[in-house]
């Protein structure tokens, strides 16, 4: 579909950001725990995992190769867009971003985060950082921009189609001698249960966890499986506050040793691209557990590294420029979470223990 009428001349790629090297890792990460009451000591035990990949998060290298992929996607829909990268809490920041989009003349930036999800750090913290953005500009003397935020697409079609072919993927893949009892598994990032309560419209539940089983169940029924597990990763914070369990490794370790599986395909839907949280929490340490236990394992591909993923975010983006009806399946409420720049609704989203260090 070409859009002849464009009211957006450059977009904003938002994302949380990441260490570029060793001397990055812990100003990177007092960024992230700010006013968190995290203790220095699990600062040292997060860094440690940046470390072990030579202290650079994969992140930003990511994000970089889907901007490639969507200035492709938006030139062959004939959208003269140039696509602009900042991030939450290291660089290029959103307000380094926000000052050149200035200077080159733009006045009206379409933002995507890089999060499919409601909840305080998926969604209204985006807003957060738009406000943000906005209050630099001014306090500079820069033009005024208008900027605005796409809607979540967890359970947008494409993204839908690139998980289910990352399954198919993966039970292609397991020992052949293990598939009649290999477990689908799906995993997202763990938020305290507070959070979570906190992550919708009250009339709505726990918008953050009902997304993620949506998307997982979406899958699954695509797949042709009925009975799979949906749990968490990357738990970080106080041992004594709840937060969404069981975790991955665990959960992995136990459906095994109790003879509920012979294997596992594991579907990180909750995840856009292979960051810290995938290589380490799934590729090193649940890789780790499963070589001891002698339990076949395949970790599903992300979505972002594919090209469709980039053809996802341009559909977004004619919707919020055509006022389009949005390309969703299922029907899980997101009332509070709305398109078009508007932050979430009063009630929504509300912040309460926030996830301390990741991506």
């Amino acid at each position: 579909m070409q859009v002849h009428t464009q009211p957006f001349d450059a977009v904003l790629f938002l994302s949380f950001g990441g260490p570029e090297g060793p001397e990055d890792v812990r100003p990177f990460l007092e960024n992230v725990t700010r006013g968190r009451g995290i203790p220095p000591e699990r600062l040292d035990e997060v860094g440690a995992h940046y470390f072990n990949f030579g202290g650079k998060s994969p992140l930003n290298d990511l994000n970089r190769d889907i901007i490639a992929r969507l200035e492709v996607a938006l030139a062959a829909r004939g959208m003269d867009m140039p696509v602009y990268f900042g991030n939450r809490n290291w660089h290029p920041f959103a307000e380094e971003a926000a000052e050149q989009l200035a200077r080159d003349g733009h006045r009206r930036v379409v933002v995507f985060a890089t999060s499919a999800w409601g909840g305080y750090s998926g969604c209204r913290q985006y807003h957060e950082d738009i406000a943000r953005i906005r209050t630099h500009l001014a306090e500079r003397g820069y033009p005024e921009i208008t900027f605005v935020k796409l809607r979540q697409f967890f359970d947008h079609p494409h993204f839908i189609d690139l998980m289910v072919d990352s399954v198919e993927e993966g039970y292609r893949h397991i020992d052949s001698a293990h598939a009649d009892g290999t477990r689908l598994v799906f995993t997202a990032h763990s938020i305290p249960t507070a959070a979570d309560n906190n992550s919708g419209l009250p009339e709505d539940g726990p918008l953050y966890s009902t997304q993620v089983r949506e998307a997982a169940r979406l899958v699954a029924e695509r797949v042709g499986v009925d009975d799979y597990d949906v749990v968490w990763q990357s738990r970080s914070g106080a041992p004594h506050i709840p937060w969404l369990e069981p975790d991955i490794v665990d959960h992995v370790t136990d459906i095994y040793t109790n003879g509920h599986a012979t294997g596992a395909v594991v579907c990180p839907i909750g995840f856009v691209s292979d960051h810290i949280e995938v290589v380490w929490d799934l590729d090193t340490e649940l890789a780790r557990e499963a070589e001891e236990y002698n339990i076949p394992i395949y970790r599903c591909r992300t979505a972002g590294a594919e090209p469709e993923f980039a053809e996802m975010i341009v559909d977004l983006i004619e919707e919020a420029a055509t006022n389009a009806p949005w390309a969703r399946l299922g029907d899980v409420p997101s009332r509070g979470c709305t398109t078009n720049g508007e932050p979430c609704a009063e009630g929504c989203c509300r912040p309460a223990m926030r996830p301390a260090a990741s991506s």
